[in-house]
């Protein structure tokens, strides 16, 4: 699986998550055309490559159709023009969205609306946006989710996030970082303090952001793929203000694990899929299942879960979710797999094909992602069997090259 890590050693805030989901290779088309997706038709992202101390990174900017550009911006109760929460959770449910992506914006606006009322002593409905400040929300916080998605991206962790020191300048006059709403949605992320990022480093969007896609700290250990850095409106002279993306591969070779078991006599046999699902979309490396024969004869479903140390409690906690079972053993096992590496294969603009590579001890073997083949050979009109071998017979050839994606991203760009 595609994981993402999140590095806010200088802050986070939506123009920054832009701009690194942009230079980790997310189609600069989809962003440029997401504002009339979501009715903002004389809005414009501009994207352009900047210098943030001796980096390169790629800066995005929304751009009024009066050629102001938006800000992140605090947001206040009451006032007279603009936009509230509500309103704009409106506008995301309206949108042509996918189920996920329009879960977690909505999840976000209401995160935004709730720490803005605790602050101001109001309710989330009474919680109003400038206009301005309003579209630049919903283009961040609708483009940082969907980003994700666009680069394939299964899982998002983050590095602890920095707040910044000293003070900032906002509606309500000058605060002290972090800004009272930001550390409200800060709650429960792993922040860092000190550093050389002075005044605001997070704003409440990256903060509302790091909430909803990020699942915590990353995996023990993990393979890298590609990464993006997106710039922040400030140079200072100090530090680079940018936002690092790293693409990565769970590492399928992870030595220690722990193995979760549960017996099931009161499951239907064709809600085990479902199950399996969700166990693995929790982040568990494998999940098998298999009849046997419990007490007083009856027939039930083992279900028994690989699952690396620090993910197994949340597995443990899906395994109850989505089944009947009433308890979960859990044991710490040792595995030695082969080193892996994940391979694409495009056969044409926009149909791509992962394909799995482990390196043996007689060479590379390969096996194309099932449900990968499976998109690709409804759209191409061909038999899924026969796409599956001629995948494999690319990568192969393209394995025993040494070519790598990124060498393969090199060349079409």
């Amino acid at each position: 699986m595609r994981i993402a890590i999140l590095d806010p050693a200088a802050g986070i805030s939506g123009d920054m998550l832009l701009g690194a989901l942009i230079d980790a290779g997310a189609p600069r088309t989809w962003l440029e055309g997401l504002p009339a997706r979501l009715g903002f038709p004389d809005v414009r992202m501009r994207v352009r490559k900047v210098q943030r101390t001796s980096l390169a990174a790629t800066k995005v900017d929304v751009e009024l159709p009066d050629g102001a550009i938006a800000r992140d911006e605090h947001h206040a109760p009451d006032a007279a023009h603009g936009r509230h929460v509500g309103e704009l959770m409106e506008l995301v449910r309206r949108a042509p969205l996918s189920a996920a992506v329009q879960e977690r914006a909505l999840r976000a606006f209401e995160l935004i609306g709730v720490a803005e009322a605790r602050v101001h002593g109001t309710t989330p409905e009474r919680v109003h946006l400038h206009e301005v400040g309003a579209m630049d929300a919903v283009l961040d916080i609708v483009g940082g989710i969907e980003g994700f998605e666009r680069l394939g991206v299964g899982a998002v962790y983050n590095l602890p996030v920095a707040t910044g020191t000293g003070w900032v300048t906002t509606a309500h006059g000058r605060l002290p970082v972090p800004a009272p709403a930001t550390a409200v949605l800060l709650e429960g992320v792993a922040v860092v303090s000190g550093g050389p990022v002075e005044g605001e480093a997070t704003t409440p969007t990256g903060a509302a952001l790091l909430r909803v896609l990020s699942q915590g700290r990353p995996p023990s250990a993990w393979r890298m793929v590609g990464s993006g850095w997106g710039a922040g409106e400030r140079d200072p002279a100090a530090y680079p203000n940018a936002l690092r993306l790293l693409l990565a591969e769970a590492a399928g070779e992870a030595g220690v694990v722990e193995v979760l078991a549960t017996d099931l006599d009161d499951l239907s046999p064709e809600y085990v899929e479902p199950l399996r699902a969700a166990v693995l979309a929790a982040g568990a490396v494998d999940c098998l299942a298999w009849p046997v024969y419990g007490k007083k004869g009856r027939v039930a479903t083992r279900v028994e879960v690989l699952v690396a140390a620090e993910r197994a409690d949340h597995v443990v906690e899906t395994l109850f979710r989505h089944s009947p079972t009433a308890g979960v053993r859990r044991a710490t096992t040792t595995r030695v797999t082969l080193p892996r590496r994940e391979e694409i294969v495009e056969l044409q603009a926009g149909v791509q094909v992962r394909v799995k590579v482990w390196q043996g001890p007689d060479g590379p073997r390969l096996k194309a992602e099932y449900d990968d083949v499976l998109t690709a050979a409804d759209r191409l009109g061909v038999p899924a069997w026969q796409l599956a071998r001629e995948v494999e017979r690319r990568a192969s050839g393209e394995v025993i090259e040494g070519r790598t994606n990124n060498q393969r991203n090199e060349e079409r760009a």
